[in-house]
């Protein structure tokens, strides 16, 4: 069985930080990469940070310097440490995770509002 638990999402106010995690199960093969994604009220759903299982990782220019995307690969997690939020990070973040046969699985998503 195949399963994205996502936690972590919730309220924040402007300035305030929030940590997302999401826990992968049931995929086979291994892990190869694991991002989160965000879809905010009448936008395209957009990349916001990924990582490799080698530790490689990008970000959308809207959150560098604030978002830090970490993995831990024994127990197939990854975390998303959100700092500085602004009222453009509302939005429902999901968690994705990419097999080394290239297969995508998704998360159920996660509210996140950030309030001044």
């Amino acid at each position: 069985q195949v399963q994205l638990v996502e936690s972590g999402g919730g309220l924040a106010q402007v300035g305030g930080s929030l940590k997302l995690s999401c826990a992968a199960s049931g995929i086979i093969p291994g892990i190869y990469n694991l991002g989160w994604h965000r879809q905010a009220p009448g936008k395209q759903r957009e990349l916001v940070a990924s990582i490799t299982l080698g530790g490689v990782t990008i970000y959308a220019d809207s959150v560098k310097g604030r978002f830090t995307i970490s993995r831990d690969n024994a127990k197939d997690t990854v975390y998303l440490q959100m700092t500085n939020l602004n009222l453009e990070d509302t939005a429902v973040y999901y968690c994705k995770a990419t097999t080394g046969t290239m297969r995508d699985y998704w998360g159920q998503g996660t509210q996140v509002t950030v309030s001044s």
